[in-house]
């Protein structure tokens, strides 16, 4: 079971660049994928840069790469090797030829400023992300274990609940103790995955890092930095408040949401859906879970962000591409009721549709723009807009 959906995506890009990189977090099925794109192209040469044997290869990297002018050739975990990034730069340089390098890696584009600086105008970035509600395809009554386990695929695919809790524990541990420190962060794994801990217990809310400090007993920057380390390396999402010239006095801070329903319930140590539905987390949970749906169903060229005015008027998510909005309210409700500051808000943002996700069995109408859609059809609905 692999992400396919992207397949065509990565497959044009290398058809247009010299260079690809296919980022996202580790374990989403990046080398799953570039099995399969090795297995189209005819000689391709796949490098894990984790490999001794690999590495070896890569002892005069101008002269080994040199050599495979023909062929494409995918460096895995590039973030290892960051001075490959200029060496990948002249051999583009001396040949443009499209689809000459696919690059695996576990941190965005940002963290990878090496990629972005040294091979601006010859790379393109596409993000691989855990499975999505399309690619599991799930039915209303599966679609709470999805939830409650998240999308890594290792997770999903366990045989048992205890396997998969486990699976994800593991994750953690490992995210903390080897990933980031191969990054060349120097933050100790104790002290991070305490205040992940602390970002799992305020999921969904809006973004104080002073507040958030003073419990942590530290200072405002460096939890800000803690946060910009979790974001890069895929573990979380801030959602941006909407900006916007409305007339109105709204909310500036982001908010921030761990990206995997599946680690926030590990990390919160929640086993079990009975466990769940009894947790203080699962509305908050369950929003989350369905803004990461969106996020990865609409793709980059929408963006997201949420409405909150002074006065109560309230949007979940707001989806815009160009003059088009969108707009997403998310209710753990088999019958969702909304609030006056949904309707407020919906008539402050002239939206085009506005969609009410909610655990329910089948679509049906609030008002003539206003649709109740169940979690489980989210990706069917969403291909309607």
């Amino acid at each position: 079971m692999i992400n396919r959906r992207l397949l065509p995506d990565v497959m044009c890009a290398l058809a247009e660049f010299p260079a690809v990189a296919l980022l996202g977090p580790r374990q989403a099925g990046k080398t799953t994928l570039a099995r399969i794109i090795a297995d189209m192209q005819q000689g391709a040469i796949r490098l894990d840069l984790e490999r001794p044997s690999d590495l070896a290869k890569l002892a005069d990297p101008e002269l080994f790469l040199s050599r495979q002018g023909d062929r494409l050739v995918i460096l895995d975990e590039i973030q290892r090797q960051p001075e490959l990034f200029a060496v990948l730069r002249a051999l583009i340089d001396d040949n443009r030829r499209p689809g000459r390098f696919l690059l695996l890696g576990s941190a965005s584009p940002q963290l990878l400023r090496q990629a972005s600086e040294s091979l601006a105008g010859r790379i393109a970035f596409r993000e691989l992300a855990p499975f999505d509600i399309s690619e599991v395809q799930v039915d209303h009554a599966e679609l709470q274990n999805f939830w409650l386990r998240g999308g890594y695929p290792l997770s999903w695919l366990a045989q048992t609940e205890d396997a998969s809790f486990a699976w994800r524990e593991s994750f953690i541990a490992t995210h903390l103790e080897r990933d980031i420190p191969s990054f060349g962060i120097r933050v100790p794994g104790a002290t991070l995955r305490r205040f992940w801990q602390m970002l799992a217990h305020l999921h969904g809310q809006l973004w104080n890092a002073s507040r958030l400090a003073s419990s942590f007993g530290t200072s405002a920057p460096t939890v800000q930095h803690y946060l910009d380390i979790l974001e890069a390396t895929y573990m979380l999402r801030r959602l941006p408040p909407l900006q916007a010239n409305l007339g109105k006095r709204l909310v500036k801070s982001p908010k921030v949401y761990l990206r995997d329903s599946g680690i926030l319930h590990a990390l919160l140590g929640i086993q079990s859906l009975d466990e769940l539905a009894g947790h203080p987390v699962v509305g908050p949970s369950w929003e989350g879970w369905a803004l990461e749906q969106i996020a990865q169903l609409l793709g980059p060229q929408w963006q997201l962000s949420f409405y909150r005015t002074a006065s109560g008027a309230e949007m979940d998510i707001v989806a815009e591409r160009g003059k088009r909005r969108i707009g997403f309210e998310v209710k753990f409700s088999s019958a969702p009721v909304l609030s006056k500051g949904f309707w407020s808000a919906k008539n402050d943002l002239d939206l085009e549709r506005a969609c009410v996700v909610a655990p329910v069995e089948c679509v049906y109408p609030l008002a003539p723009d206003v649709e109740v859609v169940p979690a489980a059809g989210l990706a069917a609905w969403l291909k309607t807009i």
